[in-house]
């Protein structure tokens, strides 16, 4: 898993460079690998995703095509969270989220310099493997 996350973050680092750079307003929100040949790339805009912004962000991610399926989506309800920035714009939300150790979910209390509060529990930020807002309209 290790090996995984350290993928996604090396694409991501890759991925937000070249996406945030071509396209103004664009932001990179997470790379997941769906398979070792297989990745998701979650955007947001402040003026909304729709397909032709999907489509532009593919046209960008091109060379990548040869190595890859590519997926471009828009983070939904159950955004993920992956920069210190993400989690202290969902203070006070409910999340879920992944340590190499276990998976909980609770309230997000906190989002500091260098880490989280969920419910009474501190997480660093280099613990958390994944991490996403849980939709509570369901």
């Amino acid at each position: 898993m290790a090996d995984v996350r350290q993928k996604e973050k090396q694409l991501e680092q890759e991925i937000g460079t070249r996406v945030e750079g071509s396209l103004d307003g664009v932001e990179v929100l997470a790379v997941e690998l769906q398979s070792p040949d297989h990745f998701t790339v979650y955007v947001d805009h402040a003026d909304g995703v729709d397909h032709a912004l999907c489509a532009r962000v593919t046209d960008v991610l091109r060379d990548y095509l040869r190595e890859y399926t590519v997926d471009v989506s828009s983070p939904g309800t159950q955004r993920p969270l992956r920069k210190p920035e993400h989690f202290a714009g969902a203070v006070g939300r409910r999340i879920k989220l992944r340590t190499p150790e276990r998976r909980m979910s609770g309230a997000l209390v906190s989002a500091g310099t260098n880490g989280i509060t969920v419910d009474e529990t501190d997480i660093p930020y280099e613990d958390i493997v994944r991490a996403n807002l849980i939709d509570e309209r369901v």
